[in-house]
């Protein structure tokens, strides 16, 4: 009998450290350290909260095309669902506001559910043939004018309440960090809603639809000013965390910082910057565990095979589109969540900056340059891609500078150089995506 006859058969052995891994999380890092040291500490730090909310959006986006193979290209809106979230759940309601028409606002809204409601039960329920159709066409054309006299009325009333200051309903007035969850939530219903109708389409059709809905949410967002006032933005969004006035107002922080010889000031500033960071590594951690125990378990394998081959897996009796939707309204809640995470840090709500460059395009990238079907991959791909997207602009301008210091002023050939610093972003993004494709198809941290 041989030595490994003794073994179970089931028994497996525990997976040796990846060398590589931990040497690609140590060289950005090193990128994260080197900007302190070269360029100020506060740099470095909101760079590297932005990256943690950035990972965590590679991290729902590797849910749904890692997992299963879900090209869903309308990340920005689920990200905007979030930060939504943020104004509805922690500003203060106005109370003029709600005084002047908040409740036909409610009952618009209510009123435009339930003529849709009528419309689906009509349709289950009553025989196939013209007076169904005629029922559709009353109930909806019926609601739909009923809808718009309670709703326009109560929009109108609403946006008169000094619009330059105020202009919409306002929020609950609740701890901001409750918005997170709450952003989640807010995703997954609207992933519920697309995903009960987009996902029966093929892939590139799905990809369109969610491109489609997340702009429809967009402008949603620009144009309602009842809801988060437009493209007013909203502002002063509550945060968990201390303002840098009070911890300088606060003597025994202004005693500790001149104790350590640091400048009260900017102390105050990296302080509330790290107590971001803490948070925001907590929820990081608590999501990459989740999803650790999810890919390993059967339900990971499951979804893998679905996505390796989705008619094998129907023969086996598996629910593909069942499951399907199970995972983009995961990912989803975690784009949301996100969103949320991302407006509570910046203290405000700007739907303007909703582009799909940056909540779309780039959010792909780090989850191809990371690794996809690979959690820490997607992770590390987050805090790769998001400091070269922040620092090389900067760094090609130096570069731009270097190259033409020999160069007379007014050339032409100079002044196009330096000019064209400000596409190094773009050019990066392109040249790296490039690379690891080729080098590296599977990404840096290639799914085991």
């Amino acid at each position: 009998m041989s030595a490994d006859a003794s073994i179970p058969a089931n028994t497996t052995a525990p997976r040796p450290p990846d060398t590589r891994a931990l040497l690609l999380f140590a060289l950005v890092a090193c990128l994260f350290i080197g900007t302190g040291f070269a360029q100020s500490w506060n740099t470095a730090l909101t760079i590297f909260n932005m990256g943690l909310v950035s990972a965590i959006m590679a991290l729902g986006v590797n849910m749904q095309w890692g997992y299963a193979g879900l090209f869903n290209v309308g990340v920005m809106g689920f990200v905007a669902l979030g930060g939504l979230a943020a104004v509805l759940v922690s500003m203060p309601p106005v109370g003029g506001a709600w005084a002047a028409g908040g409740v036909r606002v409610l009952l618009g809204l209510v009123l435009g559910a339930a003529t849709i409601v009528a419309a689906i039960l009509a349709w289950s329920r009553l025989p196939p043939g013209r007076m169904r159709g005629i029922a559709m066409i009353v109930i909806l054309v019926s609601g739909f004018f009923l809808y718009r006299a309670v709703f326009d009325a109560g929009v109108a009333a609403v946006e008169a309440v000094d619009p330059a200051a105020t202009g919409y309903l306002g929020g609950l007035g609740l701890p901001v960090i409750l918005a997170w969850p709450v952003g989640g939530l807010l995703a997954a219903g609207a992933a519920w809603i697309i995903g009960k109708t987009a996902l029966g389409l093929r892939s590139d059709y799905l990809a369109i639809a969610t491109l489609g809905i997340a702009e429809i949410i967009i402008a949603v967002l620009k144009n309602e000013d009842w809801l988060a006032r437009g493209v007013k933005n909203v502002t002063g969004i509550p945060r968990p965390v201390p303002y840098e006035v009070d911890l300088q107002r606060s003597e025994g922080f202004v005693a500790f910082a001149e104790r350590i010889g640091a400048d009260p000031v900017t102390f105050s500033s990296i302080m509330v910057k790290l107590s971001y960071a803490g948070l925001f590594i907590i929820v990081l951690i608590g999501l990459i565990w989740l999803a650790e125990k999810a890919l390993n378990s059967p339900w990971g394998r499951m979804m893998r095979a679905i996505r390796d081959n989705e008619t094998a897996a129907e023969a086996m009796g598996k629910d593909v589109k069942a499951r399907h939707l199970q995972v983009f309204i995961l990912g989803s809640a975690v784009c949301g969540l996100a969103g949320a995470m991302m407006t509570t840090l910046d203290s405000q709500l700007v739907p303007g900056t909703y582009q799909p460059l940056r909540f779309t395009f780039l959010v792909w990238v780090m989850v191809i340059v990371g690794g996809s079907g690979n959690n820490w991959g997607a992770v590390l791909g987050g805090f790769l891609i998001w400091w070269l997207w922040i620092m090389v602009e900067p760094l090609g301008l130096g570069l731009m500078r270097g190259i033409t210091a020999g160069m007379p002023e007014g050339s032409w050939l100079r002044d196009h150089l330096i000019d064209s610093a400000a596409y190094m972003r773009l050019f990066t993004m392109g040249l790296i995506l490039l690379l690891v494709l080729r080098f590296s198809p599977r990404g840096l941290i290639p799914e085991r």
